[in-house]
């Protein structure tokens, strides 16, 4: 069926500033539907978690609605779905963790391709623990995973893998489950970030060989925390530090302290609006994703294309660093001899925001080497039209003079 954005975006109340976002790997905008989620948990009874009164009964209606939607989100058993508030910190607190099993000698692996998030909390781990850190590269020419760099960096030592289910820099998707694989058949496990990946992907989880996935909501409609995805074994066997009266219930014993109830409601919304996407789709909610996130793709991709098209008219003046063959609609560029920086302000004066920097991917923006301190990165998303192209490409030729 034909994707109807105008319908979607009428859902967006910030989309009527008549923006064009090309910020959304950066957090997308929210329909008006999670916002009305987070206010309905917020201004009916409320408490901590229990079952006698309706106060504790909405804290806890919540607390479950939350794992069940992000189960089907990502193909997870919902006793295995952990709230955090962001990726980082899932990240740092379960890195300590594994560190305690780890020995020197052993190794683990991270990618020259990922946020730094995915990158300094195991390589501070290992640093800890007289770990070796061992990197899987990049082609910066083409954007591709290296395969010889992911052969020599896995081997009988390996302890974990940490790598990106696409990169938020240059959204490449690298091949994880052939890199899952490896790390598996040397009885590695395999960390996933799949920050920049779920908004773009429909995940499923074992799929991907990944033992643990991390997301954040804010990347795909909702509001600003972190989910993090595992086996409820797995978790059974991490003891984090926590108070002694508090439960040691899996996954409960990860989410110290009271959790944020009105910010979970407003991310199982989010769920439920992306399954909403096409509408009249047949099945239970994971099935309606898999439709939804088929056809966000396709839109995406389409947009990404016309884009394309539109840089490529401009010739030497615009450097694409967006170029595997399997990759996200989110485009790095650099411009020879002008500042990207520049570039950024001067859109945002007509209403384009198109943000400059290096997005926390420290690894992959020294890899590429570029002249610039920072690149434009023009991102897509489900409520991006061909006028937002349009206007971009338009300001890039204005801004290029």
């Amino acid at each position: 069926m034909t994707y109807d954005v105008d319908e979607l975006r009428s859902h967006f109340p910030s989309l009527r500033s008549g923006l064009a976002h090309f910020d959304g790997p950066g957090g997308t905008q929210a329909p008006r539907e999670v916002a009305d989620a987070i206010a309905a948990t917020l201004t009916a009874p409320l408490s901590n978690r229990g079952t006698v009164g309706p106060s504790e009964r909405n804290a806890d209606a919540a607390v479950l609605a939350f794992r069940r939607a992000y189960a089907d989100l990502l193909g997870a058993d919902p006793d295995g779905i952990v709230y955090g508030r962001s990726a980082t910190q899932l990240t740092y607190d379960l890195s300590r963790l594994l560190a305690r099993t780890w020995a020197p000698g052993e190794e683990v692996v991270v990618s020259r391709l990922d946020h730094d998030a995915n990158v300094r909390p195991w390589v501070q781990a290992a640093a800890a623990t007289g770990v070796t850190v061992r990197w899987i590269d990049f082609d910066p020419a083409t954007g591709e995973v290296d395969p010889d760099s992911v052969a020599q960096a896995i081997t009988p030592r390996t302890r974990l893998v940490a790598v990106t289910g696409a990169s938020n820099l240059i959204g490449t998707r690298p091949p994880v489950a052939e890199i899952a694989a490896a790390a598996h058949a040397v009885g590695a496990l395999v960390w996933v970030d799949g920050v920049h990946h779920a908004a773009h992907s429909f995940v499923d989880v074992a799929a991907l060989g990944a033992d643990v996935y991390v997301c954040s909501p804010y990347k795909f409609l909702g509001p600003h925390c972190a989910v993090l995805a595992a086996s409820p074994a797995l978790l059974e066997t991490l003891h984090p530090d926590k108070l002694l009266p508090s439960t040691d219930v899996v996954p409960e014993r990860f989410e110290l302290g009271t959790l944020p109830y009105e910010v979970m409601a407003g991310a199982t919304a989010a769920v439920d609006f992306l399954a909403g996407i096409v509408p009249g789709t047949g099945g239970g909610r994971r099935a309606r994703l898999r439709a939804s996130m088929e056809a966000v793709d396709a839109h995406e991709l389409r947009l990404r294309r016309r884009l394309e098209d539109g840089l490529a008219e401009l010739g030497d003046a615009v450097v694409l660093h967006s170029r595997a063959a399997d990759r996200t609609p989110t485009l790095l560029l650099t411009l020879p001899g002008r500042r990207t920086a520049d570039a950024y302000a001067f859109l945002a004066t007509r209403g384009v925001l198109a943000p400059a920097g290096s997005f926390y991917a420290w690894e992959p923006f020294q890899r590429l080497g570029v002249a610039d301190t920072h690149g434009l990165r023009l991102g897509l998303a489900p409520y991006s039209t061909d006028d937002d192209v349009d206007r971009a490409l338009a300001g890039l030729r204005a801004f290029l003079g």
